[in-house]
Parts: structure tokens; sequence; C-alpha cells
């Protein structure tokens, strides 16, 4: 049993086509072409193909490719936006808008030929709701938040630890650090996320986070799990994954 895991794209459409290429070859070489991959969320903003990104995962699962595509919050954000003109998610304490520099939502729009600034949200959701396609908003809207198979669970940020699958907020589920990162004991699952970049994708004994920086220019990770063992897919081959054990 094998199953391919990929990390926070962030508009970075050559990257995600790469990564797709090194599966392709990890197949060829181990067999097992129907095995699943699991794209992890967070497909829009700061990155320069958000529309090349959506359109890559919409014609692949459209083609009936053994894909799984998890909704991440930058995600939520554009939809928030092109349909409602929401420029503010409450999770986001510093009080940043999805157009700041910071966030990249003013990257996204570009991708559809939109011109926005910061603040001026009246103006780009007009713009907006004009340019982006309404099935790509209905692509993203209706995207699933988790994904079990055989003992691992994938989700864009993470859990609540101690609350049951069905009861987990999607506030959590697509935004969580806060008593997550921080925990360390076991799961119900081997919970495999994104959400919160490093350097390299890290397994921290309840939990894999491949999210390695792709939305800041540094590599898109892929993860292959096969017989237990959980492995990072490289241009190379296979190459093992770093651990880190709490203190």
């Amino acid at each position: 049993m094998r199953i391919y895991a990929i990390g926070d794209v962030h508009g970075q459409l050559e990257m995600l086509k790469a990564a797709h290429a090194r599966i392709a070859r990890d197949k060829a070489e181990h067999g097992d072409e129907a095995a699943q991959i699991v794209h992890l969320g967070d497909y829009t903003d700061r990155g320069p193909d958000s529309r090349g990104v959506i359109e890559f995962l919409m014609d692949g699962v459209a083609r009936g490719e053994p894909w799984v595509v998890i909704r991440g919050n930058h995600d939520r954000m554009f939809c928030r936006f092109v349909r409602n003109g929401i420029p503010h998610d409450e999770q986001i304490k510093s009080g940043k808008s999805w157009l700041h520099p910071a966030l990249g939502g003013t990257a996204t729009l570009a991708s559809y030929g939109v011109e926005a600034e910061d603040g001026d949200f009246e103006v780009a959701h007009m713009r907006a709701k004009a340019a982006v396609p309404e099935a790509h908003i209905d692509f993203l809207d209706h995207l699933p938040l988790t994904y079990e198979w055989e003992g691992y669970l994938f989700v864009h940020a993470g859990v609540r630890p101690g609350v049951a699958l069905e009861d987990q907020a999607e506030d959590d589920l697509i935004w969580i650090r806060e008593g997550w990162l921080d925990h360390h004991a076991p799961l119900p699952w081997m919970v495999v996320h994104g959400h919160t970049a490093l350097d390299a994708p890290t397994h921290f004994g309840n939990r894999i986070d491949i999210d390695s920086g792709a939305g800041y220019g540094r590599p898109l990770s892929v993860l292959v799990i096969e017989n237990g063992a959980e492995e990072i897919v490289t241009e190379t081959g296979r190459a093992p994954l770093e651990h880190m054990r709490p203190a």
C-alpha cells in the first residue's frame, strides 16, 4: 500500500508540475500506478500562478486521476473575497487583510489579470468577481478538509488534540498552530499536514509537517508512505525524512 502527499503549493505551478513528475518517476520505478496523491491545500497566494495551479488540479480531477485535493486557509480566504468581498479572516490576529503582501492575495488576483491594492477592497472585489471563473471558486469551496488512509490523517493545518474528528472545527483544521505544534502525545492517527513552513519536511513523532516553504520560493516537498515507511521523493529518488523528537 502506498500514498503520496504534496505540501503547500502557493501559486507555484511549475513546482507542482515538477512534484508530479517526481511522483511519476517513483511510480515507474516502484510500480503501483494507481497510488493516490494527496494535495494538502493552499493552492493560492504569494506565488505567480494561482490560476494555473487551480486549473491543473481541476483538470486532473476531471480526468479521473487518483488525486485527493484538500482545502487550506489561503484557499478559503480567496473564495471569501471573490464571493463576498471579505478581506479579513478573524484567525489573523495582526489584522492584515488577504491583500496584504504578507498573505499574497494580490498575486493571486494578478494571475487572473486583476490589479489590486491592499485597502482598496471594494474595487478589488468588483474586479475579482468579474475575472475569476465561478467554477474555480466552486471547486475550492467544495474540497474536503481531511482525508484518512491506513492510520494516517491528511489535513492542511492540523487537529485540536482530544477532539473527535467529526467534531473538529474548520478553523482548526485549516489554521491551527497554538495547542497543536507543541502537542507531543500520541494521537488516533499519524497526522500529515502543511500550513507551518519549515526548512525541510520533518517527522515529529505524532505528526509529519511537509510544508517546506514553496510560497516563499523554497522547494515543494513530496512525501511517500509505503508499508509504514515514510520518505521524501526527490529528483534523485527517495530520501530519508528528518525526525525530531521532543526533549
